[in-house]
């Protein structure tokens, strides 16, 4: 594990977010292992499933794949989950670092309850459950709007950042993944091959592969672009005085013009467009 969760202040957290939304709510660290629930036990409804082992592995595989998706968005993902329940995860990060998932879920979503009885039946087809069990155990599930799921979302998020900033989880120190982090994070304006990273941090290539993906959700060469992305937004906003070819350079891009297409790629606008806005921006801040 690449985080240290303190469990008892999260614990306390989430319970604030429950009162809030009557939603549970959960922490999991980057691999997916459940650190802290509120409330503990799952609804019926998914316990009835979990209870199975094809209902247990389809709601791990869901449970993946839309972390994945939230990971890939760098923000909130809202998702209807194999069974038919609405659900929403965010994503946590210790600077650049992801170290977890913040999730919410078991919501029946759905305009009444003869709607949501009808999509369970479709979404739960071929699992092993007796329908009876799942109408039952929906019955006593309130039904909430997509726009309250919306809002509960929203909420998550803060919560997440909230979580960050009160180091509630935080990056272990003297791990693999603490050196990678620290070593991409200070050479990414360097020019340097996956093999020569490797060689620096004395890894396998594929071992600095499966960290990334663990930590950033992508390879070394696609967090060293977002790293030197970053890195040319805040220059091209705080430092007016130096040109473009100076800005390009600074983020590790020998070829100015490669810059500019990267650039005006990731960001939606070239650079002396960016800086433009940056400037107008903050000519109306009020003072």
């Amino acid at each position: 594990m690449i985080s240290v969760f303190d469990v008892d202040a999260l614990r306390s957290l989430l319970r604030d977010f429950y009162e809030i939304t009557r939603i549970r709510i959960t922490v999991f660290d980057a691999e997916m292992h459940e650190m802290v629930s509120y409330p503990e036990q799952r609804i019926p409804f998914c316990a009835a499933i979990r209870a199975t082992e094809a209902g247990s592995d389809a709601c791990q595989a869901c449970d993946r794949a839309a972390c994945a998706e939230a990971t890939k968005r760098q923000g909130v993902s809202i998702y209807r989950c194999h069974a038919g329940l609405t659900e929403a995860v965010a994503p946590l990060h210790v600077g650049e670092v992801l170290v977890g998932y913040l999730w919410c879920g078991h919501v029946l979503a759905y305009p009444s309850m003869e709607a949501a009885m009808a999509a369970i039946e479709a979404y739960c087809a071929a699992l092993p459950v007796p329908m009876e069990t799942l109408r039952a155990a929906c019955a006593d599930q309130p039904l909430m709007t997509e726009s309250y799921v919306r809002s509960a979302a929203r909420i998550l998020h803060a919560t997440a950042s909230y979580l960050i900033l009160e180091h509630m989880a935080t990056l272990r120190e003297n791990s693999v993944a603490a050196e990678v982090d620290a070593y991409l994070s200070t050479h990414f304006a360097q020019e340097a091959s996956a093999e020569e990273i490797s060689a620096a941090l004395g890894l396998s290539r594929s071992r600095l592969y499966r960290l990334c993906g663990q930590l950033y959700g992508c390879g070394p060469g696609q967090h060293v672009r977002r790293l030197r992305m970053a890195h040319a937004r805040k220059l091209l906003t705080e430092r007016p005085e130096l040109s473009i070819a100076e800005v390009a350079a600074a983020c590790g891009f020998a070829d100015y013009n490669y810059f500019i297409a990267v650039f005006s790629k990731e960001a939606g606008q070239p650079p002396n467009a960016f800086r433009k806005a940056q400037g107008e921006m903050t000519a109306v801040q009020p003072k």
